[in-house]
């Protein structure tokens, strides 16, 4: 099929591949996921391409990861290595659920071990450095050429064009590009980076979600298409409230600890041996949390009358509850307000949260798998669910090359 042969719902080419799909499947895999059906060929690395690709998988697509012979992904021997023979946790947390092979792609025997692939291929995601990809041969236009209704998805670090387009692609430096830091963090401190690596995540993120509605569209009209994200575009799609601040205001907004930029009481309030979450941002909440505190006498104080006026009083609001719950504990002051009506939590770590909180079982947040080499292992669950087609656990994480005799026919 070329691009524009069929304007139907779904080409005759999907629905014949499907079909020859379904009578592969292992049926100790279990039931199809979303995705059952579509192949997914992953020349990525690291995170975001492997996180964007495992959510993919996730969802049921059959994704073949294409790795660089005697290596593979570079993560398969990160600082985490447990030992040699075994692969990374960071590469189990991000690669489950996928089919691997060994391609040197700079070589024509790789290459065509690549268009090998690709004949049975809906998708290709890469993250290579721009550019790269089309060096070694395996860049869109070339793909595209052998498959014309490809989907065909690049991330990079900043985006295939622009003045950085260029620069490496690094979590660190996205977020410090894209405003993250300069918003995180204590005022007056110095910068602090997100916790979490959201430019990285939020790339995979944003690049599978391109990805799905290019698909949609290609079972619609037939068309296939090229998408590319970047992490520093991640990390600035995440600043919905910064960027409406400098928009309305023509001020570069500051760091705030872990308060919010447009409500009051929202955030972290020391307690006699921790800290509470309390989010009272309107006024019901707020004469709901004064009630269950006792400090009615605040509801009717005129630098707290008011969410402005909340806002513009912060500090001396923020001293006033903490003066009140320094003889408190955090479970008292949590369970307090709750009964009150009033949003808040503890602050939990990992620990807490993976090894054993009950809300975290039951939204199946933690699964486990069995894998050759390394074992029993837990991973993070999927964290979407479906009530026709739910995610699971299908695949461990593959060795590297599992799957060439399998895929490419190599002994």
């Amino acid at each position: 099929m070329t691009t524009g042969e069929t304007t139907g719902r779904t080409t005759g080419e999907d629905t014949a591949r499907s079909t020859d799909r379904d009578a592969d499947r292992d049926e100790s895999e279990g039931g199809a996921g979303a995705l059952d059906g579509v192949r997914v060929i992953d020349l990525t690395q690291v995170m975001a391409g492997p996180f964007c690709t495992m959510l993919l998988a996730d969802l049921g697509a059959d994704v073949i990861k294409v790795e660089p012979p005697g290596t593979g992904d570079q993560i398969r021997s990160s600082w985490d290595t447990p030992e040699p023979g075994h692969d990374s946790p960071s590469f189990h947390a991000l690669n489950r659920n996928k089919r691997s092979v060994t391609l040197d792609l700079r070589s024509d025997e790789g290459r065509r071990g690549f268009r090998t692939l690709l004949e049975d291929a809906d998708v290709v995601v890469e993250n290579f450095r721009p550019g790269v990809a089309d060096r070694l041969g395996v860049g869109y236009e070339a793909v595209r050429a052998v498959r014309p209704g490809i989907v065909y998805a690049s991330i990079s670090g900043f985006g295939q064009y622009g003045p950085y387009a260029g620069r490496a692609g690094y979590d660190l430096i996205a977020q410090s590009m894209a405003g993250s830091l300069s918003v995180t963090g204590e005022p007056g401190a110095p910068p602090v980076k997100c916790g979490l690596p959201v430019g990285d995540l939020g790339a995979g993120m944003l690049c599978a979600v391109g990805i799905l509605g290019a698909y949609v569209h290609r079972r619609r009209t037939g068309e296939g298409q090229y998408l590319e994200t970047s992490l520093y575009e991640a990390v600035l799609a995440m600043s919905v409230w910064e960027s409406t601040e400098y928009f309305s205001t023509g001020r570069a907004p500051g760091p705030l600890g872990s308060a919010h930029r447009m409500s009051a009481p929202y955030q972290a309030v020391r307690t006699a041996d921790g800290h509470v979450t309390i989010a009272a941002n309107n006024q019901r909440l707020w004469e709901r949390l004064c009630g269950a505190l006792g400090l009615d006498r605040l509801v009717d104080d005129e630098r707290f009358a008011t969410n402005t006026a909340r806002m513009a009083h912060r500090p001396e609001l923020i001293a006033l509850l903490e003066g009140r719950l320094a003889a408190e504990s955090t479970d008292a002051t949590v369970a307090k307000l709750l009964d009150a009506g009033v949003p808040a939590g503890p602050i939990l770590d990992y620990e807490q949260i993976l090894g054993g909180d009950p809300h975290a079982a039951a939204r199946g947040m933690v699964e486990e798998y069995e894998h050759p080499v390394s074992g029993r292992r837990r991973v993070l669950g999927f964290p979407v669910k479906l009530g026709r087609t739910p995610s699971r656990v299908r695949r461990h994480p593959p060795l590297l090359g599992e799957h060439n005799r399998e895929l490419l026919g190599e002994t």
